[in-house]
């Protein structure tokens, strides 16, 4: 039996939403259902699921849901309901058996708990991260999570979801663009949709992504600091300020009407890298000054790019950090330099 199955992600993009069925020009198209298993009480369960073309397999609690993973080789998506609740042992079991088996998860909790629920995470494994999330916010996950086997498609229906996501997409190239401009002859940033040439000639053990460089989050005493680090200090003060006018204007205008969250993070970022502070991703989240839920995807997004890198806490292994990548904060730094001129 032949087996056809509709494209949820858009070729080379991240994640193209769905909410409806498809229509088609010039062929038939039939679909076959993702299989999802839901991590959690029936009761939550999103109504919008059948919508992504996602078939619900089995509601299990967590406890059991591990075994049951490995034991079944027609899983696509997992899906975690209140991931918060889930005890660390059994959390990150559930995490080794969806590597184990290539599927792709979707974890929903709070922005308190994200940061620890987050860095169990194994770095391969596909994730959507879900914090408050909006019947919209749900469906763009499963369809960014959904896995396409085999597939004849002719055309599909677009709708608000996809535009959603073609217009992400759309603002990280124009800012991979414009920090690709500023860095010069540094190489560029890897993963824009320019071509930049890598930088694998000038990293030895480069592994097709930027590296951040070591960075020692210990201030020094203020009497010994040398004088570029009192420029940097004066540099992320100018930084601060600027991220302070913007959230200013939310008193005077609609936040959603200048809403920014890649650039926001972007100085977030930059400022804390002159201050020598780590980030973590739900203090990230705060920044975007957006739903979490939207600001997670655009992290995700602006990693996938090579403008943030992950990094791991070394004093606490249950949390992780978002930083620069060098040329995203070489490009940075030009950027300013050139307002100061």
């Amino acid at each position: 039996m032949q087996t056809l199955d509709r494209l949820a992600i858009a070729p080379g993009g991240f994640g193209a939403g769905y909410a409806g069925p498809p229509e088609t020009i010039g062929g038939i198209l039939d679909s076959v259902a993702s299989p999802l298993l839901f991590v959690g009480s029936e009761v939550d369960w999103p109504d919008t699921a059948p919508l992504a073309e996602v078939r619900l397999v089995r509601t299990l609690p967590p406890l059991r849901a591990a075994d049951y993973i490995r034991q079944t080789a027609t899983l696509d998506i997992i899906w975690l309901a209140a991931a918060e609740t889930i005890e660390g042992e059994t959390l990150g079991d559930i995490y080794a058996a969806a590597g184990e088996r290539g599927c792709n998860l979707i974890c929903e909790t709070t922005l308190v708990a994200l940061d620890r629920v987050a860095a169990a995470i194994p770095a391969a494994l596909d994730v959507q991260f879900l914090v408050e999330p909006d019947p919209t916010d749900r469906l763009v996950a499963l369809a960014a999570a959904r896995q396409t086997r085999h597939g004849i498609l002719h055309d599909i229906a677009r709708d608000d979801a996809m535009e959603r996501i073609d217009r992400l997409q759309e603002e990280v190239a124009r800012i991979s663009r414009l920090l690709g401009d500023l860095a010069g002859q540094r190489g560029g940033l890897p993963g824009t949709p320019m071509g930049f040439a890598s930088r694998a000639e000038d990293l030895p053990d480069y592994a097709g992504q930027v590296r951040a460089p070591a960075r020692d989050f210990a201030a020094m005493p203020r009497s010994f600091v040398p004088e570029d680090r009192t420029l940097d200090r004066q540099r992320a003060k100018a930084v601060r300020r600027m991220l302070r006018q913007r959230r200013m204007r939310e008193q005077y205008f609609p936040a959603d009407l200048f809403a920014d969250p890649a650039w926001d993070m972007l100085l977030d970022l930059y400022a804390a890298r002159l201050e020598r502070q780590p980030v973590s991703v739900s203090s990230l989240c705060i920044a975007a000054a957006v739903p979490a839920t939207t600001a997670l995807r655009w992290i995700k997004t602006m990693t996938d790019a090579g403008l943030f890198l992950r990094e791991d806490d070394p004093h606490d292994g249950r949390r992780i950090f978002i930083a620069l990548a060098e040329g995203a904060g070489d490009a940075l730094a030009r950027y300013f330099e050139a307002l100061e001129e």
